[in-house]
């Protein structure tokens, strides 16, 4: 396997010239937009409650269904990736969700929102995983790290500046407006994309695909111990990361009687420690080893959640909208690099990994949805002492990985 590996690695180097971060940026750039438009509508969650008269609670379901829609369509798009080349699918999700994006402007209930917000998420699936196994293809696992961290800084920057902007948008222009906007910038990536597309290559396994042979793929990565361990703690991450930010918005709105442009300003620290510190997290990680960093992070975001629950000064609370961040981006770029590793058919790999990822993003905003009725702090806590739980099992769980 190490000398397919190499085989494999020299082939790459000697077709596709080397790839430098300016390229891994602008791939990126269509990852922030899809994220930019899914949590663009948590922190507006009470005025959309207002607008087409139902709960919050009604409301808060359109961010599940974008995010579960995602997940499972990145089955089908990551292994197509493999076959057919990474660029080409990229376009295809990038051109399906500005239009899926524009016509969400026009809902004229909660429930045609739900479903535009659902087909969106169907037809983006393609963007993020298959930036992935582009990076997977080009970088060696050595200095993967550091591509990966500019990778999620700009998808924390996503979901980040999506709330923030979400919120002080609508506060001006209206909603609708806001999905315009979004359909705009991404008009704006796709002609970016398509004016580089040559630099990026057409990295592509020629692998057959077909149900049964995807199936099988699957589950060689799943039966591996390294690589269901990895998949559980993605789940774990992303169901606490999306369950606690997705209802951040709420939080300032109820208890300290934030207006729109208020909570948009609270919740842009989210995205500071991705954009600024994550290509240094991903070198850190590269050199002193995976398994010293997620620990951390996760204890980091736990406390953060846990700290929200205690209904701090307004200040303190914006602080941890960036130190949860920072838990994020000190587990999930390094849990990607890991995946890369688990198969020669990395299209596969990081599917099943973004599939993981976004089934954690919908399930974590559900159960925080279900169980809101203990109070909106309680929640929070209980969110932050599991995760503290699961800190402690990452260290013995990848005490092993580098």
């Amino acid at each position: 396997m190490n000398a397919d590996k190499a085989i494999q690695n020299t082939v790459s180097s000697l077709t596709n010239p080397a790839p430098s971060l300016s390229l891994v940026v602008i791939l990126s750039l269509g990852t922030f937009i899809v994220f930019f438009q899914g949590f663009m509508v948590a922190p507006i969650l009470p005025q959309l409650s207002s607008l087409f008269g139902v709960s919050v609670r009604h409301v808060s379901f359109i961010e599940p269904a974008y995010l579960l829609s995602y997940g499972f369509s990145t089955l089908i798009y990551a292994p197509l990736s493999d076959k057919y080349g990474r660029f080409p699918v990229i376009i295809f999700s990038i051109s399906g969700f500005i239009l899926m994006t524009a016509c969400t402007g026009f809902a004229g209930t909660i429930n045609q929102m739900m479903v535009l917000r659902l087909l969106t998420g169907l037809i983006a699936g393609g963007v993020a995983p298959t930036t992935i196994g582009w990076i997977g293809d080009s970088f060696p696992y050595q200095k993967r790290g550091h591509a990966l961290g500019v990778f999620f800084g700009f998808m924390a920057g996503g979901t980040a500046f999506g709330s923030s902007s979400g919120a002080l948008l609508t506060a001006f222009l209206g909603w609708q407006m806001l999905f315009w906007i979004v359909a705009v910038m991404g008009l704006l990536i796709l002609a970016i994309l398509l004016i580089n597309y040559k630099k990026f290559g057409q990295q592509k396994s020629g692998n057959p695909f077909g149900f049964k042979n995807t199936i099988i793929a699957y589950k060689d990565i799943i039966v591996l111990p390294r690589g269901w361990r990895t998949y559980m703690f993605v789940l774990f991450n992303s169901m606490f990361h999306s369950g606690v930010f997705a209802w951040a918005g709420y939080f300032f709105f109820k208890n300290y009687h934030l207006s729109e442009k208020g909570v948009g300003l609270a919740l842009l620290g989210y995205g500071i420690p991705g954009l600024l510190l994550g290509p240094f997290l991903g070198k850190l990680a590269d050199k002193y080893g995976r398994n010293r960093i997620i620990p951390i992070g996760i204890c980091v975001g736990a406390f953060s959640a846990f700290l929200f629950g205690m209904n701090l000064s307004l200040f303190f609370s914006g602080i941890l909208v960036a130190t949860l961040s920072l838990g994020f981006d000190m587990t999930h770029p390094l849990f990607a690099a890991i995946i890369t590793t688990l198969s020669k058919q990395k299209g596969v790999a990081v599917g099943l990994f973004a599939f993981v990822m976004f089934m954690g993003y919908g399930l974590g905003s559900l159960v925080f949805s279900l169980i809101i009725n203990i109070g909106l702090n309680e929640s929070f806590k209980l969110f932050g002492f599991i995760a503290i739980i699961g800190a402690v099992v990452s260290a013995f769980t990848f005490k092993n990985v580098k």
